[in-house]
């Protein structure tokens, strides 16, 4: 899944949606931190879809998804979900097309949604850059928008600022791209990217603050790092495993932090944490639970009362862990336990 799988409705109640062979599956609360549904339930209906669906959650609370789905022998086309309550049935995936009108897929979706709820879509199309196709300001999709760019390798990283405007982010050979909206509801537009040897696959963003989001990046040497348009890319720590990290805000003993967790080399989940903006105050690694399987993905959220919590899912066992802050000082969790 590109993008926050474990997520937090607008009810309090925690959802977590899981790849399921041509599936997407989600599983949620019964009641804030009550027990969990026993079985999951497809997202969107009995559509097959290819592996590597994209989620986004607005404001709202509401999640929205999009993945690709085989039409004829040889092409696939992009479908996109809203699913608005933890206890409710998602939409029935609803088609949005091809970013160039037919072909097989082209690259991982990535999605996000802005300050006012609509859904926008990015993927990389046929010629190496980025198509954009988005919900419009009274109601259904706008046609697709080449945002140009190229040579866009891996996932991108959409996110939405805390001014609702979105943004996003795509690695390139040797370097980041960058497109964010100027206006509610307009096109994003490409602005000044940055050279750094970044690892595809390993991009997150996150919003960090009324004016930045952060993008946190593995380089080719194994650092992790984290990068604000319009400045250096700032190196963090080393980063504790192969794959992107997940990444949110929270408060911690009074001071707004931003908390990441990757599932490491060793195969436990490592949680570092850092005041946000701040990384020359540093940060370092602490390992927690079990060892996973080399599947095994993990993501952060915020509880009902803003606590950090996490989960990890191994599509190969089917098997989802979750841990939540202590009420203790510092980042002390809890055991991790199977859902």
């Amino acid at each position: 899944m590109n993008g926050d799988w474990l997520i937090r409705g607008r009810d309090g109640r925690l959802t977590v949606y899981l790849p399921s062979g041509d599936a997407v599956l989600c599983r949620a609360e019964r009641g804030p931190a009550g027990p969990w549904e026993d079985v999951p339930r497809p997202v969107g209906g009995s559509q097959k879809l290819h592996p590597g669906a994209a989620l986004g959650q607005g404001r709202d609370g509401y999640a929205h998804l999009a993945a690709w789905r085989p039409t004829v022998p040889g092409e696939s086309g992009l479908v996109h979900s809203t699913h608005f309550r933890p206890g409710l049935a998602a939409l029935d995936w609803v088609p949005i097309g091809h970013p160039d009108q037919k072909g097989d897929r082209t690259g991982p979706p990535a999605v996000a949604v802005d300050g006012a709820g609509r859904g926008y879509v990015f993927v990389r199309n046929g010629n190496g850059g980025v198509s954009l196709r988005n919900q419009k300001v009274k109601g259904g999709w706008s046609s697709w928008q080449n945002l140009e760019g190229h040579d866009v390798e891996g996932e991108l990283a959409a996110v939405t600022g805390e001014s609702g405007l979105v943004e996003l982010y795509a690695a390139v050979p040797g370097g980041i791209l960058h497109w964010r909206q100027e206006g509610d509801g307009k096109r994003p537009v490409r602005t000044e990217g940055v050279d750094a040897p970044v690892r595809p696959g390993t991009l997150c963003a996150l919003a960090t603050s009324a004016e930045h989001t952060t993008l946190f990046f593995t380089d080719t040497s194994g650092d992790l790092c984290a990068w604000r348009p319009g400045e250096k890319p700032a190196t963090l720590l080393t980063s504790a495993g192969p794959g992107p990290v997940s990444a949110v805000r929270c408060e911690i003993e009074g001071h707004d932090c931003t908390v990441l967790a990757q599932r490491s080399a060793s195969g436990r989940v490592a949680f570092a944490a850092y005041p946000t903006e701040q990384e020359p105050a540093g940060a370092w690694w602490t390992e927690s639970g079990p060892r996973l399987p080399a599947d095994a993905a993990v993501s952060v959220a915020l509880d009902e009362h803003g606590e950090v919590v996490a989960a990890s899912q191994s599509p190969s066992t089917g098997t989802v862990l979750l841990t939540r802050r202590k009420d203790e000082p510092g980042l002390a969790l809890e055991a991790w336990r199977e859902i």
